[in-house]
Formats: C-alpha cells, sequence, structure tokens
C-alpha cells in the first residue's frame, strides 16, 4: 500500500474549496455558459434501461453518491451545486417527467467508506439512478489503486442488482494540485470498472482540464472569478443530463430493435441526432 501524503489534509481543504468558493457577482444567464466539449469526452457507451423505463413511468429518482465538491458554499450550495443542476437539466430536456434527484455528499470518504453506504442511499432515495463521484480522497490518502478499484467493482455489482443504473463521476481537475497528487492509476481503475460492468463514466477530469486547457475557465486562479464555480457546476450538471438522456435514449432504441419495431415516440439523443456533434444544446 502507498503511504499516505504528509499533507493531505490541506489538499483534501484544497480541492473541496477550488469548486466550493464563488464570490457574490452577477450570474451567467445558464444559456450563455460556455459548456461545449470535443467530440467523445461526454458520450453515453452503454444503454441504461432502468432510466428509460423511469422515463416512460413518468419519474426519475437519481442519487448522487458524492464528495464535498458535489455542493457550492452558502445556504443555496446544494441546489446551485452540479446535482441541481442535474436535476433541472433533466427535467427541462424531458418535461412532464418527475425528476428527483437526492445528494449524498460526505467529505473525506473514500470509495469503500462511500461503499459502506450504499445500502443507506437504497433505502432513502429508492433511485433508478446512482451517479457515484469518488477518487479524489483515495489518491490524497495513498490508498492503493487495487483497493480503490475493488471496492468501486463491488459497489457497483451492488447497485446492479438491485436495479439501479449507475454512472461513474472521476475526479475534479485542478491544476494547483496536479503535481501534488498522483490521479493516474486511480482514474485507470474507474475505466476499468466502468467497462467491466457495462456502466458509463462521466470524465469529470478530462472535462474540466479541457475548459482549463482552452481557456474557458480559469481554475488556476487563487481566486475563482465571479460565480465560476457556479458556473462549472451548472455546466457539469448539463453535460451530465445530456449523458443519462444518451443512455436512456440507447436503451429505447435497443428494447425497440429486439422488438422488431421502431421506437415508439422515442426521442433521439442530441449526439444521435446531430451526428455526433459536440457541445451542449441550448
Amino acid at each position: 500500500m502507498m503511504r499516505a501524503v504528509p499533507f493531505a489534509t490541506s489538499l483534501m481543504l484544497a480541492l473541496a474549496m477550488l469548486l466550493a468558493s464563488s464570490p457574490v457577482g452577477t450570474a451567467v444567464a445558464a444559456d450563455d455558459l460556455p459548456c461545449e466539449v470535443p467530440d467523445g469526452v461526454v458520450q453515453a457507451a452503454f444503454p441504461m434501461p432502468h432510466v428509460a423505463a423511469a422515463i416512460a413511468a413518468k419519474k426519475l429518482d437519481v442519487a448522487v453518491l458524492g464528495s464535498a465538491s458535489s455542493a457550492l458554499v452558502g445556504p443555496t450550495g446544494m441546489a446551485r451545486g452540479y446535482p441541481g443542476r442535474f436535476e433541472a437539466a433533466l427535467s427541462a430536456q424531458r418535461p412532464g417527467v418527475a425528476v428527483r434527484v437526492v445528494p449524498y455528499a460526505k467529505s473525506r470518504q473514500s470509495a469503500a467508506e462511500m461503499e459502506a453506504r450504499i445500502g443507506e442511499v437504497l433505502a432513502g432515495a429508492k433511485p433508478t439512478l446512482v451517479v457515484w463521484q469518488t477518487g479524489t480522497v483515495d489518491a490524497i490518502r495513498g490508498i492503493d489503486p487495487e483497493e480503490f478499484g475493488t471496492a468501486l467493482d463491488r459497489g457497483v455489482e451492488r447497485l446492479q442488482a438491485a436495479g439501479v443504473d449507475v454512472v461513474l463521476m472521476n475526479m475534479q481537475f485542478s491544476p494547483r494540485t496536479e503535481s501534488m497528487i498522483a490521479l493516474d492509476g486511480y482514474l485507470d481503475r474507474m475505466r476499468f470498472v466502468a467497462l467491466q460492468r457495462s456502466v458509463n463514466s462521466f470524465d469529470r477530469f478530462a472535462v474540466m482540464k479541457g475548459w482549463h486547457e482552452s481557456g474557458v475557465f480559469d481554475l488556476s486562479a487563487a481566486t475563482n472569478k465571479i460565480d465560476m464555480a457556479a458556473s462549472v457546476h451548472a455546466c457539469i450538471g448539463r453535460l451530465l443530463a445530456r449523458l443519462v438522456i444518451e443512455g436512456a435514449d440507447l436503451a429505447t432504441a435497443a428494447a425497440a430493435e429486439g422488438a422488431g419495431k421502431p421506437p415508439d415516440g422515442a426521442r433521439p439523443s442530441d449526439l444521435a441526432r446531430s451526428g455526433g456533434q459536440s457541445g451542449v444544446r441550448k
């Protein structure tokens, strides 16, 4: 097992504050957000049949199993964090569907500690979909990537056995801490588990790194720009909703194909309609 880094607590606080801090200022209009990403960065690879069935039944319950970076600071921090923006985006894309997103966010929890809470999540939210955001704490503590992957695999297996679709979300990108934490092993294990278990993954690390390198969001600033954190969360929520809708559309299309008929009233995903064009639709 790797040794825990001696400044782990400081790093955890720094990462928690990266997107949890947002100065007071004029909010950016949702339609003006620069949320575009290159082709293939956010794309459903596997069908999500339970989500498709829930959408057809007009009731979709989602749980977000995550950490402190799921929310912003302040009394409205949870609503303005990506889980709340994700709920709003899903509701907008599927009007008439009652969408509920319940966050289960606790700071400083490893994947194994989150896995131990899955029973609580299933009993409390009764979700059709679980978005599992993890990786940062394991990397900071120096937990062996194999142990991390085992906990993740065990948790996904439990969720699938309960009839739940899963999206794995990796850690956020921060140029201020990238050189301090070795993330590659954890990123690789998350990709491997997603492929082995046929679940979709949301590559938050690649999305945010792309935004930073292209100048969309300056994540290296010592103090976040006005409402930058809120804008990042809004974009992540919107992109995550797109991924989920694509996964549901894949399931609808597969079911229709298996029945030998075109999808009855199915709405193709934004990506399918555009022939793979990147970016978030306004």
